[in-house]
């Protein structure tokens, strides 16, 4: 298994998370996106849309962080680990827990990705984002995280789904953005439970 990644993006983050958490071997094939490196032949070769991650899995190739977290989830997040050994339900069994997963998904790619996530990119790698127009569009997301958080530990079910980790890299990078989380307790509470996983790695 190979994943082309970088290490500062949190699209990346979030699926060496999952791999990590489920104990998968891969090698890293560095792209370094804030060079440009996503832009040439050699890369568009691999993935003509130019952007990471992108996961090899034997014949398989998927690009798009949710995407990847999906498929490993089902491919390798069973109940049981797929293998007998203690894993993860990364992906609820059930189609109303699965679409709760998706609601998720979709709040990680539109209020912390064009919030907290451009919102860094402008102010880390000088990306021509509006920075105030976004940490706005965060705080929006972060409003949703906590209300729901507030009451519950994860947020679908009983434990940590791909729910989790997709919307918790940029909001882990939050300070990146200039956005605080002091106003959002529950939020604070849930980071911290996801850096006590097993097999949770950081960013560097």
């Amino acid at each position: 298994m190979r994943l082309y990644d970088f290490e500062y993006s949190g699209n990346c983050w979030k699926v060496r998370l999952l791999l990590d958490m489920l104990g998968l071997d891969y090698e890293r094939e560095p792209v370094d996106s804030s060079r440009g490196e996503t832009q040439t032949a050699t890369f568009k070769a691999v993935s003509g849309r130019g952007q990471i991650p992108v996961l090899e899995d034997g014949d398989l190739r998927l690009w798009d962080s949710q995407a990847i977290l999906f498929y490993l989830a089902r491919r390798y997040g069973a109940a049981d680990g797929g293998d007998g050994s203690e894993g993860g339900a990364w992906l609820p069994p059930d189609p109303a827990g699965e679409a709760k997963v998706l609601q998720w998904l979709a709040l990680s790619e539109n209020e912390l990705l064009y919030g907290l996530a451009r919102a860094r990119a402008a102010l880390k790698f000088g990306r021509p984002f509006d920075v105030a127009a976004c940490q706005a569009e965060g705080r929006a997301g972060l409003a949703v995280l906590e209300a729901r958080l507030t009451e519950h530990d994860w947020l679908v079910g009983e434990r940590a789904t791909i729910a989790d980790l997709a919307c918790y890299t940029y909001v882990a990078l939050a300070h990146e953005a200039e956005v605080a989380l002091e106003d959002y307790p529950a939020v604070r509470a849930w980071c911290a439970r996801i850096a006590a996983l097993p097999g949770y790695r950081a960013m560097r």
